[in-house]
């Protein structure tokens, strides 16, 4: 298992450096196999294509991450998931920019869905339109964190944080339980 772990880490960091580069779409297997000095077999041993590789960079860094910890509310985990977006805007300006069947932007929705359920409770009130309120409001988020990432001056996390908040009006809920 350890083994497996470096060869995805050496291909991730590949593509990370790559990315760095060269437009997403004109990276290849091989290009990403030749820079760490890896072979095609290996990389398709670990994953399906390039696209599964973004995502696992995603879900070993932050999913793995946040599994360990214990929010109280979604809006806490919401906050972490945008400090590690701070922290790798770089990578991740570019992997939100990917379109298209397997890429990170339908990963990231299916991996949203349940905070954006979680954070809007209180105003998802009505089933028959609850599907599409749910869709409503991942597309604005994911396009929030794709204008927040690009934004030459990305304000802090908390910043970003608190301005999601004020466009919904869901109240900031504190340590003690007390809303604000």
């Amino acid at each position: 298992m350890a083994d497996s772990n470096i060869t995805k880490r050496a291909l991730a960091s590949a593509l990370r450096e790559l990315m760095e580069q060269t437009p997403f779409e004109k990276i290849s297997v091989a290009d990403i196999c030749e820079s760490c000095e890896m072979n095609r077999k290996s990389f398709y041993y670990h994953f399906r294509d390039k696209y599964d590789l973004v995502n696992w960079i995603f879900d070993s860094e932050f999913l793995k991450a946040a599994s360990r910890q214990k929010y109280s509310e979604p809006w806490e985990l919401l906050g972490d998931m945008c400090g590690y977006f701070y922290d790798n805007r770089s990578f991740y300006r570019r992997a939100l920019k990917i379109k298209g069947q397997n890429s990170f932007s339908e990963h990231f929705r299916e991996m949203l869905r349940p905070v954006i359920v979680g954070c809007l409770e209180t105003i998802l009130t009505e089933p028959e339109f609850l599907e599409f309120q749910i869709n409503f409001f991942s597309d604005a988020f994911i396009g929030a964190f794709e204008r927040w990432l690009n934004d030459r001056d990305c304000p802090p996390p908390e910043r970003f944080v608190a301005l999601l908040r004020s466009c919904i009006h869901t109240p900031e809920i504190d340590k003690n339980g007390s809303k604000h």
